[in-house]
């Protein structure tokens, strides 16, 4: 890794690859809910060793700027994180972080860019003091968006901060 990253560790659970992009696109852009139904029961099932070594307090989804869950009709990685928090019995929080900035779509830039384009995105609006935190997201690539998130958490003394994905990109 060159880049030293915010969070402590984390884990997709999928390999971003083609299949796996276009099932993402249907559920993120085309509203099939199903999809992420059968997202967070994966999350669930084969991330059971990471949820018992990290023992996170709260389960935090990555959020989207409120013109963009409008455009979408729902804010994808909230509704992940809804039903893993069922499943685990785990505090969820859809609401603690809000995007506050409107930001360029991160899917052409490159990992500089993506760094530069999430300061400042994000703002933590409940207390996360000395909580250990999940946050949960669709898809890793480079980590900026993720490392956006726990900078924004632990400067207001969230403790560590791990991350699910349902997909990461290959290195």
């Amino acid at each position: 890794q060159k880049h030293r990253h915010m969070y402590e560790q984390g884990r997709g659970i999928f390999v971003y690859d083609g299949i796996m992009r276009r099932s993402v696109t249907r559920y993120k852009y085309y509203g099939c809910r199903e999809y992420g139904d059968f997202y967070a029961r994966a999350m669930y099932r084969y991330a059971q060793k990471e949820l018992r070594e990290w023992k996170p307090d709260l389960i935090v989804p990555v959020p989207v700027h409120r013109s963009k869950e409008r455009q979408r009709g729902f804010n994808q990685a909230a509704y992940l994180a809804e039903k893993l928090g069922h499943y685990t019995g785990i505090s969820t929080d859809v609401n603690i972080v809000q995007k506050v900035l409107k930001t360029k779509s991160q899917k052409k830039l490159n990992a500089l860019q993506r760094r530069k384009n999430l300061e400042k995105a994000f703002c933590v609006t409940g207390d996360v003091r000395g909580k250990n935190i999940l946050v949960i997201d669709d898809v890793y690539t480079t980590g900026s968006t993720i490392d956006a998130m726990a900078g924004c958490l632990k400067r207001k003394g969230a403790g560590n901060v791990y991350f699910l994905t349902v997909c990461i990109g290959r290195r």
